[in-house]
Order: structure tokens, then C-alpha cells, then sequence
């Protein structure tokens, strides 16, 4: 198992893709208690064992987003065990931090998620009480398609615990956006049930709810996970504080019909082996089938995940295959997959739910202002460099921006007053008054400012408070609805949120909440990889790359990331080696330096570090390069800079890179399907055939060399074709002669050698290209300390002037290089002589 995900899977149907967690709201049915005259007892048996759940969401480590009183995620749970243990939905309380279980008779308790297993999406939650009523658990072959369901939650809100809705079980074995077969039903299951009880009129819970689909014109179609998948979860988390999973090594491929949901003649097809897998060591190979695990027949994911579920890690199992058009079976000692353990985590700021409990003031300690803060304030979008944020009321009622410029502090009364009004010039304002209702500078003692009232349209009215200190401009702007302007009783209110705004932060204060997102620390970064990794805040992603590049302030350094996938069979040992291979080829030994591999630990799984460094004979660059292969995709982070600049920032730069670097799934863009590593594919002597018909000649060039083109006044065409280190130039020229080119040529190379006695030339006349009579220059020099060799063929051919050079530097020539170059030029062909 591990890495059996599919690409058939992800794009799968709209069918497929609308099934979502119960976040999503859709329409629910409504029963008559009389369908089962037992509902209301069922009811009172079961109620008392199912839990509402309430936390605070956990973010990553952007300080822009806000984490507020009022930003809670909730759901619902099910007592397994009367001293708090509790089953819920792994995608409740994933990320929640700072977990607040009630029971059905209102009892508040603290509680932490124990253990989470995704695959199933089920979790335990564990909370310090005793005397709770524990669920009583059906067994799945005693549910009926048809029997009366009741589902009992927190739906839409958390005052509505332990809610109940009444339906029947549409239908069994489903298997829909889960890893296992899931129970339908079409009672209804609104956002909040996520992990609530699904029961049956025995009062036994028959399944966990999980989601529902939501769409226009679908009703009353929920999904739960089946009692005997929950069993089995408890179970693994009691023996082992985990699900053991077996781990084949495979990616599997469902079939079209599979895929679509029609009955499936096919097994499952092998789209990729894991390299020193169980399943490599058995033999399966890429493109073979599986059609069963163990005596269970699998046509699908679904049927898979439930046929390798029956076993453990390091028990062996038959695996029946066919490869070629044979049905063999195939005996494999199970490996296990591996997940980080779960921590109990809190919010930074403790474990209380209210995030702003005891917090009376706001402010920015890095900008050095504070103001009250109301219980109804909220925090919105802040800037990266939290010179800009704002708020809103929790009812809507207003909302207040603050915002820092640098700014003269010389500036007049009237000046302030004039760039506040919102002229042309006037960058600052996305807010300005259609009518000024007031306008007048404030002499307050300590801090007087600028004030601007007006109407905005025909919605509110805009006040404006301008204040000038250290070189900085601070504005304050609140923006009223028109129905609660006129309030005088809150327009006090508003007024006195506004007095309230200081020039100063006193760090001493606890009643005084600091949301400065200034940071001279790191910034993480992740990209569509779902690849994670800290940086320096002083680093930035190229404008031009997106996520690949990255390079720090003066642009010394840089980073890269290149991410591939794994194709079938490969190994970290030989992606590495074809990466050493590849820099060995391209420069001269006593221009290159390489390490051998050192092993380490990256995202959890193996990794190799190689150190490099090259020259093209003036300053030598320096780096490294970080591979590992996790989830079939192949990551490599290469980070370069000057190779004098070595040193405890840059060590500093390493250290925060190999702690930091994760790969979360979740992350990861669901659309993305195989990426080719290119570097599989090219063969640096595989050439492709350029033609210029209109200057006549053809040649054959290296198809991983670039080309460009260049024009001058006499009508002289260059083409140029590029590599490291050197190039392949012709210039036809139809305008000059070849005796003049020469003699142009002539004056130049002894012009050179007058101003530059080091300047080194040869010339002579001389054959090529099988009877073409030419001029032939040599030059060995070094220019700006970087050795190079050049040579040019000056001839004439069809009416037409060619100049050829042929430069390589010294770092780069090697023979297989100075091979293909040579080739290259041997290739030349006129088109008048070129058999068609």
C-alpha cells in the first residue's frame, strides 16, 4: 500500500469529484416521527454517548492570517469508552488545536486528538471524565438496505448538538472519494455532523458519518463509514497507537468501467513498482495485473484497500497477477507504511478556546501603535510586512484599516490635510469620501492629527485620521454603514475606538495583544508539489520562475527546486549517480569539484546530499544538491552561491533547509499527473537537422544546445548555437565579399594581438568540409581570467560568405564535447550539393 493513489483516480468523473467532507451544505429531508413509534426511545438510548467537538482551525506559519475568537471549526463524536475515550473523523480534528468536548447534558471538557488515521478518515479523542455512556456497535452484516437510520449530530451550529435526523440505509458497499466501502443513507447529514453516530432502532451505531453529496437538485444522499471499518480502526489504534498498514510498493490503475462505477472484467493494473519494495522483490512488474489478494478478487481500489486490510505487516500473503497473458501467483513478505505519530498540539498562544482571553488592547509592537480592542473586532487581511491590516465588526456593523507609510514629518497641517483628502497623487487611499462632511487638524497633547469625515456613496461614511512620528505616517480609517452612523449612542462608540488609537506599545502590558507579522527570522515556502522548506524573510521567489527559484538580497545566492516523477524502478542511488555522471561530462576535472554522496534524512524518508563546485577559470560557484523520492515524486533542491562567500551563513542557510523541507500530500495540486525527469531521456549526441534555405547550407546540431539569431546593417545574418561554456556561430553574409571579409579579419586578429601582446593567433589557408577552400584562424586566450580556444573558417560557397567559429573554454573541453563540436562543423552541408 503507500503509494497506490492513482492518476485514473484524480481525474475521475464530476460524479466522483462533487463527493465532499460534510463542511458543504446541501438540502435535508424531513421524516414524521411516527415512521418508528421507537424513534424517541432509540433516541434517549443513544443520545447520552454522542459528543459535540469545537476547536480552534491551526494554520501554517503565515502571520497574516488571523486567529480570533470567532474563527472556531466544530463537528461531532462518539464515546467508545466511559472514561473519554472518543471516535471521531480524522478530518475534524486534523487540524484542530485546542479541542473543547460537550457531552449531551451540556458538561464542558478539555480534550486532544490521540490518534488520527487518514486512510480511514477516523481519529480518537481523548477527554479526562469517567461514568460515560459508551456507544453500543452493531455489526455490519446486521444492516439492511431499507431499515430505518437515525443520524445524530452538531449540525450548522455548535448550539445545535446532538441534533437528530431520521432517514433509512439507501444502500451498502458504496465506494466513493474513501479508501474503504462506505454505507449510503438519505438521512440527513448537514456540516457538523462529520463524525457523529449513524444508529440504528436497536440504538447501536451502525457506522461514523463522514460526508454527503452536495449539489444542485441532489437530496438526501449521506455516507458513513461501516461499523466493521470503525472495529477495525479501534482495534489497530488499541494494539499498536496506530492503523498497521501492509505496504506492497505498488500504484494501482483502476479500469475505465471501474473508474465510472460500471462492473469491472479487468484486475488492477500495476502503474508504478517502488523501488526495493515487497512487491519489486516478488517480481510484479509494471503493466502486470492484480486480480486478487489472498482468496479476495480486486477490481477496484476499494476492493484492494479492503482484501489488504485482513493483514500485517510482515505476514506473507499471495498476490495472483497476470503478467504477459499468464496468471501466476506470487508469495510476498508485507512490508508497513509508514505515518508520523500524532502530537497533541495547542494554539501558540495556549490552550484556552478563546484565542483573546484577558486581551483588552491590540496593537503592532514593530510599528509602535495600540488601540482597545473590542470583543467584536475581528482581524482581516494583514500586509506580509504588517505595515497594512485591517478589521471588521463580527456584525457587520463597520470596519477599521491602519496603515504605515514613511512620510516627512515636516509636513503641515494642511499639507497632511490636503493628502488625506485623496488626491490624484495620492497612493494610500482605497477609500476616499464622494462628500467632505469635516475636515480639521486635531491638537491633541502627545499626538495631534489630521481628520476627515465624508460620505462614501450612498452605503456610509468614511473618518480618516492622519498621524505624523518618526518618519512615519499612520492612518487610521473606519468606514460606518449609513443605518449605523446616525446612532449617536454608537457613533460614541465608534469615536471612542478611535481616541483610543496610540502612538505607542507598552510590551509589558499582558492586556495588550501584539499582532506585529514583522519577522527577520524565515519564511516557509511551498509550491504545488506539496514540497514545504524555510528560507531567510530576506530571500524572494523569482519574478520569472514562480516557485522554482528563490535568491537572497543581493542575488549571491540562489536556490532551486526541481521536482519529477519516479518512474518505474528507479532508486535514489541511481538518480544520484546520473546527476554526478551528467556534471563530471560537462566540465574538465581540474575545473570541477564533487563529493560522494552523504546520506541524511529529508521529509522523513532517505536522502542524499552531494557538494559540487565548478569554475569556468575566474570565481568558482559552489553548491549542493538535496535528492530524495517521496509519494512516486522525485525532489531535488540544488543551492548555489560563491564559493568565498562558505561559511556560518551559509551553514545557518543548510541546517534551516534540511529541518524545514516536508512533503504534505494534502498540498499537493490534484491535478498534477507524471512529470518526466528529462535528464532520463536525453542523449547528449542525439542530433536534429537545422536548415537555412534562403542562406543554403544545413547541419547537424546536439539536440540539447540552444540556438539564437542575430541581424546587422549589411544584411548579415548570424546564427548561433549555444552550450556551456561555448558556441557554433555562422554569419552568411550575401553583401560582402569573401576577399574583403578576410581582409577585414585580418586587420581585426592583428589589432587584438597590438593592443594585447597575450592575444595569440594563428592563421593559414586550408581545405574543409571535403574540398571547400577557407581561411583558417586559431586564438588561445584568456579574457577576464576564463582560458578559451577559438577557431574560425572564413570561405565561400554559392555566392555566399561564410564566417564559422568555433569557441570552447578551457573548463569545458573535454573530448566528448570538443567531439560534438567538432561533428557539428563537419556536418556542414550546402544545399546545392545535398542529395534531395
Amino acid at each position: 500500500m503507500g503509494n497506490w493513489n492513482t492518476v485514473a483516480k484524480k481525474g475521475a468523473t464530476a460524479l466522483l469529484a462533487a463527493f465532499l467532507l460534510v463542511s458543504l451544505q446541501g438540502p435535508s429531508p424531513s421524516y414524521a416521527a411516527e415512521i418508528n413509534a421507537e424513534v424517541p426511545k432509540v433516541i434517549d438510548k443513544a443520545s447520552p454517548s454522542v459528543v459535540a467537538i469545537i476547536g480552534k482551525p491551526s494554520y501554517d506559519s503565515d502571520k497574516t492570517l488571523e486567529k480570533n475568537r470567532f474563527n472556531l471549526a466544530h463537528g461531532t463524536g462518539v464515546i467508545v469508552e466511559s472514561n473519554g475515550v472518543i471516535v471521531t473523523n480524522a478530518h475534524v480534528v486534523k487540524d484542530m488545536t485546542n479541542i473543547v468536548v460537550v457531552t449531551s447534558d451540556g458538561t464542558t471538557y478539555n480534550g486532544h486528538a490521540t490518534n488520527i488515521d487518514e486512510e480511514s478518515d477516523l481519529a480518537l479523542v481523548k477527554i479526562e471524565a469517567s461514568g460515560l455512556s459508551p456507544a453500543t456497535f452493531a455489526s455490519s452484516s446486521d444492516i439492511k438496505v431499507g431499515e430505518t437510520v437515525a443520524a445524530i449530530g452538531t449540525p450548522i451550529s455548535f448550539a445545535l448538538r446532538n441534533s437528530v435526523t431520521v432517514g433509512i440505509v439507501s444502500g451498502l458497499d458504496r465506494s466513493v472519494s474513501s479508501q474503504y466501502q462506505l454505507i449510503q443513507t438519505d438521512a440527513a447529514i448537514n456540516p457538523g455532523n462529520s463524525g457523529g453516530a449513524l444508529i440504528n432502532m436497536k440504538g447501536e451505531v451502525i457506522g461514523i458519518n463522514t460526508m454527503k453529496y452536495a449539489d444542485f437538485g441532489v437530496e438526501n444522499l449521506g455516507f458513513a463509514i461501516p461499523v466493521d471499518t470503525v472495529k477495525y480502526v479501534l482495534k489497530h489504534f488499541q494494539l499498536y497507537g496506530k492503523v498497521k498498514r501492509p505496504y506492497l510498493g505498488l500504484e494501482l490503475e483502476e479500469s475505465w468501467e471501474a473508474v465510472v462505477g460500471l462492473p469491472s472484467s479487468t484486475g488492477l493494473r500495476v502503474a508504478y513498482v517502488d523501488p526495493d519494495s515487497p512487491a519489486a522483490a516478488a517480481g510484479i512488474e509494471q503493466d502486470d495485473l492484480v486480480v486478487s489478494i489472498g482468496a479476495n478478487k480486486v477490481k477496484t481500489l476499494v476492493d484492494y484497500n479492503e482484501a489488504i486490510k485482513k493483514y500485517l505487516p510482515d505476514e506473507k500473503v499471495d498476490i495472483t497477477i497476470q503478467s504477459e497473458g499468464k496468471t501466476v501467483t506470487k508469495s510476498v513478505t508485507l512490508g508497513e507504511v509508514l505515518h508520523p505519530e500524532t502530537k497533541w498540539r495547542e494554539d501558540a498562544e495556549g490552550s484556552d478556546l478563546d484565542a483573546d482571553r484577558g486581551k483588552t488592547k491590540i496593537g503592532d509592537s514593530h510599528f509602535g501603535w495600540s488601540m482597545k480592542y473590542p470583543a467584536g473586532l475581528v482581524k482581516g487581511h494583514q500586509s506580509e510586512e504588517g505595515d497594512s491590516v485591517s478589521f471588521v465588526d463580527a456584525k457587520g456593523e463597520f470596519s477599521l484599516s491602519i496603515q504605515v507609510d514613511n512620510e516627512s514629518d515636516e509636513l503641515s497641517p494642511s499639507a497632511l490635510l490636503n493628502l488625506l483628502t485623496g488626491s490624484e497623487e495620492d497612493d494610500y487611499d482605497d477609500m476616499t469620501p464622494s462628500t467632505i462632511l469635516e475636515r480639521q487638524y486635531v491638537k491633541r497633547e502627545g499626538s495631534p492629527f489630521a481628520k476627515i469625515v465624508g460620505r462614501s456613496g450612498d452605503d456610509g461614511y468614511i473618518q480618516t485620521r492622519g498621524y505624523l512620528h518618526e518618519g512615519r505616517l499612520y492612518k487610521v480609517q473606519l468606514f460606518v454603514m449609513k443605518d449605523h452612523y446616525n446612532n449617536d449612542f454608537k457613533q460614541n462608540s465608534y469615536n471612542d475606538l478611535l481616541d483610543s488609537f496610540k502612538l505607542s506599545f507598552n510590551a509589558q502590558d499582558e492586556s495588550l495583544k501584539d499582532i506585529s507579522s514583522y519577522s527577520s527570522g524565515n519564511t516557509i515556502y511551498t509550491n504545488e508539489y506539496g514540497l514545504s522548506f524555510a528560507l531567510p524573510t530576506s530571500w524572494q521567489k523569482s519574478s520569472y520562475t514562480g516557485n522554482s527559484a528563490f535568491f537572497n538580497a543581493d542575488y549571491s545566492q540562489m536556490l532551486q527546486v526541481h521536482v519529477t516523477s519516479a518512474s518505474s524502478g528507479d532508486t535514489l542511488a541511481a538518480w544520484a549517480d546520473r546527476e554526478r555522471k551528467q556534471f563530471e561530462a560537462q566540465y574538465v576535472q581540474k575545473y570541477r569539484k564533487i563529493t560522494d554522496p552523504e546520506e541524511l534524512t529529508l521529509a522523513g524518508v532517505p536522502a542524499l546530499k552531494t557538494t559540487y563546485a565548478e569554475t569556468l577559470g575566474n570565481k568558482w560557484t559552489a553548491g549542493y544538491s538535496l535528492f530524495f523520492i517521496k509519494d512516486k515524486y522525485k525532489y531535488e533542491v540544488d543551492v548555489s552561491y560563491p564559493q568565498d562567500e562558505e561559511g556560518s551563513e551559509l551553514d545557518d542557510l543548510l541546517h534551516s533547509l534540511t529541518s524545514t523541507i516536508e512533503v504534505d500530500k494534502d498540498n499537493r495540486d490534484q491535478e498534477l499527473g507524471f512529470i518526466q525527469d528529462l535528464d532520463e531521456l536525453i542523449d547528449p549526441n542525439r542530433t536534429i537537422t537545422y536548415k537555412n534555405q534562403k542562406y543554403k547550407y544545413t547541419l547537424q546540431i546536439p539536440e540539447m544546445w540552444t540556438s539564437s539569431k542575430s541581424y546587422d546593417n549589411k544584411d548579415q545574418v548570424s546564427k548561433s548555437f549555444l552550450f556551456t561554456g561555448g558556441y557554433l556561430t555562422i554569419d552568411a553574409d550575401t553583401n560582402t565579399s569573401y576577399e574583403d571579409l578576410v581582409k577585414e579579419e585580418d586587420a581585426a586578429q592583428k589589432k587584438s594581438h597590438e593592443s594585447d601582446s597575450e592575444y595569440a593567433y594563428t592563421d593559414e589557408e586550408t581545405t574543409i568540409l571535403g574540398g571547400v577552400k577557407a581561411k583558417k584562424y586559431e586564438v588561445n586566450y584568456v579574457s577576464a581570467k576564463v582560458p578559451y580556444k577559438e577557431t574560425t573558417y572564413m570561405f565561400s560557397q554559392n555566392q555566399i560568405a561564410y564566417t564559422v567559429r568555433l569557441r570552447m573554454d578551457a573548463a569545458v573541453r573535454t573530448d566528448a564535447n570538443e567531439a560534438r563540436l567538432n561533428k557539428a562543423f563537419a556536418s556542414l552541408q550546402f544545399l546545392d550539393t545535398v542529395t534531395k
